[in-house]
């Protein structure tokens, strides 16, 4: 396997065009990611997954955001609707360990639908624990609105993943829960103190420190650095996520063409590895953006490199679990709802 570059980048359709081969075989991304935009059936999706692979030349992660509710990107015919993270939470508040079992359910069904096409990386579980009033971006993803809910929840969730041989990303580190806008179009500004923080929004990320991977949010808490966003920002990322949580794991950046991040596409890209993200994650497909993301994003090396060395070694063995009683066990639990 060549260097690869510290980046995860999206592509623009349901293949891959002759222009988007030839940019990633010269600038090696170290992984992918699916978007709505880039799923039409079965085959295509198995399709697209393999020569993203083969463009680079080696097996890389490919990444997607299925987590059910609103956020499922392969959705029916090809694959079931998912309940929301909240819905899995309102079974944990009548009867905690089947809420458990159905977290880790869910996600084993995760775990068996993506890896049919190939998919190896799931961003889940949302460990953001939502304050009152806070923007609906998360909402009803959350599990619960208090750490312990959050981190029981996460934890079964990614557990189901891995019994699947899927790669679970904790996001959005050190919180997005108290987030009064949406970071996809402004910069959410949170002002509580750090002992509030310290309360509500870090405990499930501290719960869950020992996973392989996990995302920033693109949010100012200005009890921690006031001048700049988590995503870019060495004191949340040093003092917090590594030093306070203790996270060891892969950092990867939220999408590098979100509103909340001020700056050009590059210096977006050129902050978030300065900030001490391990990995920028652009999502977008667009060439112009991505051309711009290479131009300011190193080849990866030392701790990053380690860290994303530990994340390929770490990939799950799966578990012969079978589908079938897996799928009717879940589904009975929602038959009633």
């Amino acid at each position: 396997m060549t260097e690869s570059k510290a980046m995860i980048l999206g592509c623009s359709g349901l293949s891959l065009t002759p222009e988007e081969k030839a940019f990633y075989k010269a600038e090696r991304p170290w992984g992918f990611i699916l978007f709505g935009r880039n799923i039409s059936e079965p085959q295509q999706i198995a399709d697209l997954v393999a020569e993203m692979r083969e463009s680079v030349g080696w097996h890389a992660p490919v990444l997607i955001d299925q987590e059910g509710g609103r956020v499922q990107r392969i959705r029916p015919p090809i694959l079931q609707h998912y309940p929301s993270g909240q819905a899995l939470g309102d079974i944990y508040r009548r009867n905690r360990e089947q809420g458990l079992r159905a977290a880790w359910l869910m996600s084993r069904l995760h775990a068996f639908d993506l890896l049919k096409f190939g998919i190896n990386v799931d961003c889940l579980p949302v460990l953001d624990v939502p304050v009152e009033g806070s923007s609906s971006v998360i909402g009803n993803r959350a599990y619960g609105g208090d750490p312990k809910t959050v981190a029981d929840m996460g934890r079964a969730a990614a557990e189901g993943l891995k019994a699947g041989g899927v790669l679970p990303v904790m996001k959005h580190m050190p919180g997005h829960g108290r987030g009064f806008a949406d970071s996809h179009h402004e910069l959410p500004v949170v002002t509580v103190s750090r002992d509030e923080l310290e309360a509500h929004d870090f405990p499930p990320f501290i719960a869950m420190k020992d996973e392989l991977a996990a995302m920033t949010c693109h949010v100012v808490f200005t009890a921690i650095d006031p001048d700049n966003p988590a995503t870019t920002s060495s004191k949340v990322i040093d003092g917090v996520i590594r030093k306070r949580i203790g996270f060891k794991g892969l950092l990867l950046s939220d999408d590098t063409s979100m509103n909340a991040l001020a700056g050009t596409i590059g210096e977006r890209a050129a902050n978030i590895i300065a900030g001490g993200c391990d990995i920028v994650l652009h999502c977008n497909g667009h060439m112009d953006e991505m051309q711009q993301v290479v131009a300011n994003t190193p080849v990866l090396a030392h701790a990053s490199l380690e860290r994303a060395n530990a994340v390929l070694a770490g990939f799950p063995k799966v578990d012969q679990a079978d589908e079938a009683a897996i799928r009717a066990e879940f589904d009975g639990m929602f038959a009633t709802v």
